[in-house]
């Protein structure tokens, strides 16, 4: 783990001198993907550097806040709150009246995730920081990601990771000294783009996912080879079959730090 995160840190910091970023700015949501990017960006950067903001909706819970806050202080971010419930209001405003119904229950979802990323985007040009997308290996192979959302930014620090190893890479850094509450990395992970929602609505949980990633992706193993080895037949062809089929998503993400 130590070899990585030192990876990641000298990539961010060769990635924002070659492109003349000295600030980066992210969405610290009170997940785990978002606070280890943060995490990594002020031990590359320093915390005033990294400019990070909580963009709450009615889903948002309370622990995501406090988590939110926790970090920033832990890392001494320059952070900020702000509710974008009324921009997704007026979001479901004007598409109803284009619709002519009333909009999707994913049409809302991914507003947030959009409404987040058009803030982001916005810091970056008034004030010149390098915009961080958050996602990690497991998602993105996944799809599990708003295009124009949460993968806006100009770099994808963690997106080579499976979100197994983003556990173990937390864990091991809030081991050298505490920059993360134990909250952050011991809650059932959520987009909390909706009530209730948990990652592993949709997912396979994330163990089976990365495992059955890693042989498909890495060790180049057909549906037959990762079945033989004990793993679901069913779930092992939905994954492959969904990696496949969000491969348009994948084309359009910024880069990520090579490992």
């Amino acid at each position: 783990m130590q070899v990585i995160w030192q990876k990641l840190v000298r990539g961010l910091q060769n990635y924002c001198q070659e492109n003349g970023f000295t600030d980066v700015t992210l969405g610290l949501s009170g997940g785990l993907d978002s606070a280890v990017t943060a995490v990594l960006a002020a031990d590359a950067l320093g915390g005033k550097h990294v400019h990070a903001v909580m963009m709450s909706t009615q889903h948002t819970s309370q622990l995501s806040l406090d988590i939110a806050r926790k970090i920033a202080e832990l890392n001494k971010l320059d952070y900020q709150e702000i509710n974008i419930d009324s921009l997704i209001d007026l979001d479901k405003e004007v598409l109803s009246g284009l619709f002519k119904e009333q909009p999707k229950n994913i049409v809302l979802e991914n507003l947030q995730a959009r409404e987040r990323g058009k803030i982001l985007m916005a810091l970056s040009n008034q004030y010149n920081y390098l915009v961080l997308a958050c996602g990690n290996k497991s998602e993105i192979a996944m799809g599990y990601c708003t295009l124009y959302g949460d993968t806006c930014g100009g770099l994808a620090p963690i997106a080579e990771l499976y979100k197994t190893q983003i556990f173990e890479l937390a864990a091991w850094r809030n081991q050298q000294n505490t920059v993360l509450p134990a909250e952050v990395i011991t809650r059932a992970p959520s987009a909390e783009l909706s009530a209730g929602q948990k990652d592993e609505d949709t997912l396979p949980p994330y163990k089976v996912l990365d495992k059955i990633l890693s042989l498909y992706l890495d060790k180049r193993q057909s549906a037959a080879a990762i079945t033989a080895e004990g793993f679901d037949a069913v779930t092992v062809d939905w994954v492959i079959r969904r990696y496949h089929v969000q491969s348009f998503k994948r084309l359009q993400l910024p880069p990520a730090i090579h490992l």
